[in-house]
C-alpha cells in the first residue's frame, strides 16, 4: 500500500486555476454563431466562414441554424420593420449567455436607408456587444468584432457591464479601425424632402 506524502506523490503533469477563468476560456473558444443575414452583408458573412478567411480555427465554422443551439448572432444587413419582431424572437430563444454583433451600418444605424420601413439601428431590438463598421464590412473586419467579442468575454466585462445595465457591452469598432470618419453631426439627407 503506498503512502500519500502530499503534492510530490502526483505526476507534475496537471493544472490548476480558478473555475471562473475555465468557463470563460470555454465561452471564448465555442461561440456558435446563428445565421442572420438580411442583404449583402451576409455575403461577406459568408465570404468570412470560407477557406481563405477561415473561423474555424476561432471554433465557429458551423453557422447554427436553430436559435436554440447558437449563443451569437451576427446581424447582417438591413432590419426592416417587419423583420424586427422575428429577429427579437431568434434573439430571445437563443441559449444564455449568448451575444450580438450588428455587422455593417445599415445594421448599426439604418445606413442610407432613413425611411419609415428600416429600423434605424438593431440596437432597438436586441442589445448589441460589438459594432463591425463598413458598407459592406470586408471578412477582416468582421473577423476584428469577432476577436474584439473574445476578448471582452475572456476579461468578463460583458458579463459585468449586463448584469449592471441589462445591456451590450456598447463597444464601438469604429473608433478602432484605422481610416474610419466619424459622421457628420448633421446627416445630410438625399432625396427625402423636408
Amino acid at each position: 500500500m503506498a503512502s500519500w506524502t502530499g503534492l510530490e506523490s502526483l505526476s507534475h503533469n496537471f493544472l490548476t486555476g480558478k473555475l471562473e477563468d475555465f468557463v470563460k476560456w470555454s465561452r471564448e473558444h465555442s461561440m456558435w454563431p446563428a445565421t442572420f443575414g438580411l442583404a449583402c452583408c451576409a455575403i461577406e458573412m459568408m465570404a468570412a466562414g470560407a477557406a481563405d478567411f477561415d473561423l474555424a480555427r476561432f471554433g465557429m465554422e458551423v453557422f447554427r441554424p436553430s436559435p436554440r443551439q447558437a449563443d451569437l448572432m451576427i446581424v447582417a444587413g438591413r432590419v426592416s420593420q417587419k423583420m424586427a419582431p422575428v429577429l427579437r424572437q431568434v434573439y430571445d430563444q437563443m441559449v444564455e449567455p449568448k451575444w450580438v454583433i450588428s455587422m455593417g451600418v445599415c445594421a448599426s444605424t439604418g445606413g442610407m436607408f432613413n425611411n419609415y420601413a428600416i429600423v434605424q439601428g438593431v440596437d432597438q431590438i436586441v442589445p448589441v456587444d460589438v459594432y463591425a463598421p463598413g458598407c459592406p464590412p470586408s471578412p477582416q473586419t468582421l473577423m476584428h468584432a469577432i476577436l474584439t467579442l473574445h476578448e471582452k468575454v475572456r476579461t468578463g466585462e460583458i458579463t459585468r457591464r449586463r448584469a449592471a445595465a441589462g445591456a451590450g457591452a456598447g463597444v464601438d469598432l469604429a473608433a478602432e479601425v484605422p481610416g474610419w470618419t466619424q459622421p457628420l453631426e448633421r446627416p445630410v439627407h438625399l432625396g427625402t424632402p423636408r
